[in-house]
């Protein structure tokens, strides 16, 4: 097993302060998670609600979930009781979701806007067009209970760094758009999630908030 406690360590050394590192720990078993969680590391993110779920009540009950795989909407209910943060919203209609969900049980979900800035068709995510419309409409509007706090991206799986540094400056660029027409008076709205173990110091420069990282802490997926 790598030695998870040391490299999350010497991460969090390389990372600037005001950067929240989001440990990827999907597909990852419940002892190295406790590894990472024992050097004082809180936020941890997992792509499926199934596999979330079958861990979560084996580990400590201050962990701070995200969420940042696609979420299907009948798997919203299951999570909206105790996720810190939903990153890969994509679309209205699951915002709709999710603020239906936290209305039934009072509970203000904070989450961000993923946009599709890959050249991969597979990603999910809104464009700018999208976001502009929607934020824009009397449905938006009514959503009470869920809290926009910025934007996520994933990159295209490429060795082009200039075509990576391209993307994570578009989605920066959307942020700042967004902060200053739609946002301006709300604090929350202040994070730019990009940038994983491949990729996390191009995002860094390009002016990431949020890291997602797992197979540098972890080690590879076999």
């Amino acid at each position: 097993m790598p030695d998870i406690a040391s490299n999350i360590i010497s991460l969090k050394q390389q990372i600037p302060s005001y950067v929240r590192l989001v440990t990827v720990s999907k597909t990852k078993p419940v002892d190295n998670i406790l590894a990472a969680y024992n050097t004082g590391h809180k936020i941890f993110g997992e792509n499926r609600v199934q596999e979330l779920l079958s861990k979560k009540d084996l580990l400590p009950a201050d962990i701070e979930w995200h969420l940042i795989g696609h979420l299907q909407s009948n798997k919203v209910k299951y999570i909206v009781p105790f996720i810190s943060m939903i990153e890969s919203v994509d679309t209205f209609s699951l915002l709709n979701i999710i603020n239906s969900e936290a209305l039934k049980i009072n509970r203000r979900i904070d989450c961000l806007l993923q946009f599709h800035i890959a050249s991969e068709e597979t990603k999910y995510g809104f464009s700018m067009n999208e976001v502009i419309e929607m934020t824009g409409s009397a449905e938006f509007r009514q959503l009470k209970l869920v809290r926009l706090c910025g934007v996520m991206g994933m990159a295209t799986f490429t060795d082009n760094s200039e075509q990576i540094r391209k993307e994570f400056r578009y989605l920066n660029g959307c942020f700042k758009e967004l902060k200053t027409r739609i946002f301006a008076e709300e604090p929350s709205f202040s994070e730019v999630s990009m940038g994983m173990s491949g990729d996390y110091k191009i995002a860094l420069e390009e002016g990431s908030t949020i890291v997602r990282i797992g197979s540098i802490i972890f080690g590879e997926r076999k």
